[in-house]
């Protein structure tokens, strides 16, 4: 499975350390463009200019980890289509030249389902996406969260793993992991 990470899962930190650990095991392909890179650094340098150097240097750290992530999203097949939010389109774009089936993102209703499924593509929320992987994965996906949650508290935010998937929006996957 070849899913396209949008800035808006990989801007929060714990979040891009469950999905690229996940994908890291093998669960599946992480795919993005230079343009989704920098919208995440953008977003970071908002925080402050240490914020800035600090995502540059993890999206060095990224793109070596993952070598063939990147895709172009200069494409012109998503060009004709009317998003709600036009500047979104690249991320459709890095998609169909990634040969992609997911767009896993937060802003779900930028990508409408009609949309995507013109062009054989899904938008999933991260929650959502998790939630499939951990039917299919529990082990893995739970060491994720784990070793997530350790790196967290090692910098200084002790939480629990309920805690902190709540704090990154995941309320389904604390929930499914509760019970």
């Amino acid at each position: 499975m070849r899913a396209v990470l949008d800035a808006n899962v990989l801007f929060p930190t714990i979040l891009r350390e469950i999905l690229t650990d996940l994908a890291a095991g093998g669960l599946f392909v992480p795919l993005w463009s230079p343009r989704i890179l920098t919208e995440w650094r953008h977003a970071a340098a908002r925080l402050g200019p240490d914020q800035d150097a600090v995502a540059g240097a993890e999206i060095a750290l990224l793109r070596d980890r993952f070598s063939g992530a990147e895709m172009p999203d200069n494409g012109t097949r998503a060009i004709d289509l009317h998003f709600p939010d036009p500047a979104d389109r690249h991320v459709v774009e890095a998609a169909l030249a990634g040969d992609a089936s997911l767009i896993v993102t937060a802003n779900l209703r930028d990508f409408p389902q009609h949309l995507m499924a013109s062009l054989g593509l899904r938008a999933i929320h991260p929650d959502a996406f998790l939630l499939d992987l951990l039917a299919d994965h529990p082990s893995a996906v739970t060491t994720a969260i784990q070793a997530a949650r350790d790196k967290a508290a090692a910098m200084g935010g002790a939480m629990t793993a309920d805690e902190m998937l709540k704090r990154c929006r995941l309320p389904r996957l604390a929930k499914a992991l509760r019970g």
